[in-house]
């Protein structure tokens, strides 16, 4: 599933390519469920077409297109949704389940094999994402912030940081290691975590997701669950990581074999002698 690096290029990817600025022209709906709002499928497009993109940007792992007459479209891709701009002649495989035709001669395509991937469109974006943590990544998101999130806490450190609610744009990749790079163990009691230890897990947060958006992504092997941004490329930052899908390999850090354990019913992957 795109967590916040994926999405954040994603969202660059289409800024870079001049998608804003674009009017709708057509919208052809191929899988009625795509649509989460109340409105049918055909409601839907006949909403959305005509509307100018004024602005495209990411909330959590959500991409938000801000539309004109004060409408906003949001599209959450789940686990193998992709958006790809391309002419508008050619072939759609049986995956691509809306297609949005742009005034430039361009479509954005969506296309999404486990049919999991959803769009809003919406006069009120806080009716979908109001519920949403701290953005990691913005200015505002300090370590005193997360100590004051964190009081009280005893659920598991790692399904708490998976938690949208608590903060956005987490997933799986990003929190084993965020927790890897900060030294807490998975299953920790948030409640337990020493002052010094929360700032490590702020840093280390905002590290992997900040290298994470410069490498475009992480990507992990070509099957049709993988990222895959707008231009048809992978993410680069599967070299960098430490601990995600490396069971069996040496901890880059100590040596340790690196393990898996299932947490809250994710596969985890630690190394228990760094990692308390």
């Amino acid at each position: 599933m795109p967590e916040l690096p994926e999405v954040q290029t994603i969202v660059d990817v289409l800024n870079a390519a001049g998608l804003p600025g674009n009017r709708i022209t057509a919208v052809f709906v191929h899988w009625p469920k795509t649509v989460a709002t109340c409105c049918t499928p055909e409601t839907f497009s006949r909403r959305l077409t005509g509307k100018a993109i004024l602005a495209v940007r990411r909330r959590g792992k959500y991409i938000i297109f801000e539309l004109s007459e004060n409408f906003w479209l949001l599209i959450h891709l789940r686990m193998t949704g992709r958006l790809e701009l391309a002419a508008l002649t050619g072939q759609i495989n049986r995956h691509v389940h809306v297609i949005m035709n742009l005034d430039d001669g361009r479509r954005l395509i969506f296309q999404d094999t486990r049919k999991f991937g959803r769009f809003y469109l919406t006069p009120d974006p806080a009716s979908v994402i109001g519920s949403l943590g701290p953005e990691p990544l913005d200015s505002n998101f300090s370590a005193k912030l997360l100590t004051k999130r964190l009081e009280g806490r005893r659920r598991q450190i790692k399904p708490l940081l998976l938690d949208q609610s608590f903060l956005a744009g987490l997933g799986n990749i990003y929190v084993d290691e965020a927790l890897w790079l900060a030294r807490i163990h998975p299953l920790r009691s948030a409640h337990t975590l020493t002052s010094k230890e929360v700032l490590s897990l702020h840093r280390a947060i905002r590290s992997v997701l900040r290298q994470a958006i410069r490498n475009a992504g992480t990507s992990l092997g070509r099957g049709k669950g993988n990222f895959i941004s707008p231009k048809s490329e992978q993410g680069h930052n599967k070299n960098q990581l430490k601990v995600f899908r490396l069971t069996g390999q040496a901890c880059k850090r100590c040596g340790h074999l690196i393990e898996r354990i299932v947490v809250a019913q994710r596969s985890t992957h630690i190394c228990v002698k760094c990692q308390l």
